[in-house]
């Protein structure tokens, strides 16, 4: 029987409502999050948006050990369409802060240019070609930093449908993000997906969701944002992506990348302000019960 690899777990402050979209929600404190996280027993961490951590390397290496977190990488959501020199300078300036806090992965979303993930426009030949160049090019820059790099689908961005996800697979040799969440809600099977392209797995994100509201958003009825408002994503063993069978294949398959528990969550003025903390403590609880049931 082949070794299962240990399953590696991870957040991400995006679980606690910090998202890189003007007007999300209420957005918490840095001290509050890591905080959160530590008290979960958790060990790791992706960085968040642009400036809600320092920028600063010894600055975010002090912040992080305080904590006794690692650094992951992070997720920079960039246009890749238009401008790629201006989206390689910026890629290259978060790898090279990732890579001197000791992270591993940096993980980008083709962005619209538009602010959000509500409105989505189509895409020419040429500009579908300039994104795919694009993020080959953020690829080798991010190598040279000795970070590794995935394109995650997602939401609102220029990969996120099936068909899409299927082209830049066929396009492009760049590994992707599977985010059990994102991938459902755009109709992909994540599993299916993982089953068909092992070798692009390179980083997982995971989610479960409520299907009835993905099912909203896919058909464009209900914006992206306000399903997140109305409880799109919940607790990992609470929705309808089939969590365990996803975690169970990859880490058969030989998968040693990160396990991230990163739920989008946002935060109304009411919020209770300890929901983040215990919805990520009972996706912890599933994940730890899954693995156990992986090792025995």
């Amino acid at each position: 029987m082949t070794a299962v690899p240990k399953i590696r777990v991870a957040a991400a402050p995006i679980s606690w409502g910090v998202c890189e979209v003007p007007g999300w929600g209420r957005v918490l404190d840095a001290s509050t999050v890591l905080g959160e996280m530590a008290g979960l027993g958790i060990a790791a961490t992706e960085l968040g948006p642009p400036g809600y951590l320092p920028r600063d390397p010894a600055e975010l290496k002090a912040l992080l050990a305080d904590y006794r977190l690692q650094l992951v990488g992070g997720f920079l959501a960039v246009a890749l369409h238009e401008n790629p020199d201006a989206a390689v300078a910026e890629a290259a300036e978060s790898a090279a802060l990732f890579a001197a806090c000791g992270a591993d992965v940096l993980v980008l979303a083709a962005a619209t240019g538009l602010a959000g993930y509500d409105e989505r426009p189509s895409l020419s030949a040429a500009e579908w070609s300039t994104l795919v160049t694009t993020t080959g090019r953020i690829r080798d820059v991010a190598r040279e930093h000795g970070l590794s790099t995935v394109l995650h689908p997602h939401v609102g961005t220029h990969v996120e449908t099936a068909a899409e996800v299927e082209r830049f697979l066929a396009d492009s040799d760049v590994a992707l993000c599977l985010d059990t969440g994102h991938l459902l809600i755009g109709g992909t099977d994540p599993v299916a997906l993982a089953r068909e392209h092992p070798s692009r797995v390179g980083h997982l994100h995971l989610k479960d969701v409520r299907g009835e509201l993905a099912e909203a958003v896919r058909a464009g009825e209900l914006p992206y944002t306000e399903a997140v408002r109305r409880g799109l994503f919940v607790p990992l063993g609470e929705g309808d992506v089939d969590i365990e069978a996803m975690v169970r294949f990859v880490a058969e398959a030989g998968y040693t990348g990160w396990y991230v528990l990163e739920q989008d969550t946002a935060l109304g003025d009411d919020s209770p302000m300890d929901r983040p903390g215990r919805d990520v403590a009972i996706s912890l609880a599933c994940l730890t019960g899954i693995a156990g049931r992986l090792a025995g």
